[in-house]
C-alpha cells in the first residue's frame, strides 16, 4: 500500500511505474543498433533527478544487454523554484569518456526541454556513436525548446510533480510514486 505525503496526491502509483520501466527497457533494447548491444551501452543521467529512474532502468535493461555502464552529468536549471530559470548550467561531467560510445540519456522529466537539449548537444559535441533519450515523464504542453525523446514513460499534464526522483527544493525525491504537489 502506498502512503502519501501530506501535500501530495498520487498521480502515478509505484506499481504502474515499475511496470512501465520494465516495458521501456525492452523497447530501448530492441531499438538499439546491433553495435550498441555488442559494444555495451553507456547510460547517462543528469543529477539528481534521474538517479531513481536511471537505477531502476539499468536493472531492467540487464536481461536484454550484456554490458551497461552508468554515469552522470551535473546539470541545473531549477534551483529551489517550481519553474526553470531558463539557463542550464553544467556542474559536472561524466567520468567515462563518451566519444565513440552508444549513449542512452535518461532523465526524470522533460518540461521546457532546455536541460535535455543542452545535454543532448553536449554529448553530440563530444562525438557519441549514437544517442537515444528516455524520460520517465514528459510534459509536452510546457515545451519551449523542441527536443527529441525516443522513449517516454508517461505523458502528463502541466502539473508540478514530485517523487521517484523529482523534487521540490530537494524534498520528496524518495517517494516511491509520482505525486502532484498541492
Amino acid at each position: 500500500m502506498t502512503t502519501t505525503v501530506v501535500g501530495t496526491t498520487v498521480l502515478i502509483p509505484a506499481e504502474r511505474i515499475a511496470q512501465r520501466v520494465q516495458a521501456l527497457a525492452g523497447e530501448i533494447a530492441r531499438a538499439l543498433p546491433a553495435e550498441a548491444r555488442a559494444q555495451g551501452l553507456l547510460v547517462i543521467g543528469p543529477l539528481k533527478g534521474s538517479v531513481v529512474f536511471l537505477a531502476d532502468l539499468v536493472r531492467a535493461l540487464h536481461p536484454h544487454l550484456d554490458h551497461v555502464e552508468m554515469d552522470f552529468l551535473g546539470l541545473s536549471s531549477y534551483g529551489a523554484g517550481t519553474s526553470s530559470s531558463g539557463t542550464v548550467r553544467l556542474d559536472g561531467e561524466p567520468r567515462h569518456p563518451v566519444a565513440g560510445r552508444h549513449v542512452l540519456l535518461v532523465d526524470d522529466i522533460v518540461d521546457s526541454g532546455r536541460t535535455l537539449a543542452f545535454a543532448q548537444a553536449w554529448l553530440r559535441e563530444r562525438g557519441v556513436a549514437s544517442l537515444r533519450t528516455a524520460t520517465l515523464l514528459d510534459k509536452p504542453s510546457r515545451r519551449v525548446v523542441p527536443v527529441p525523446v525516443e522513449h517516454v514513460g508517461f505523458e502528463i499534464e502541466d502539473v508540478f510533480v514530485v517523487g521517484y526522483g523529482t523534487d521540490h527544493a530537494e524534498r520528496h525525491r524518495e517517494l516511491p510514486y509520482i505525486g502532484v504537489k498541492g
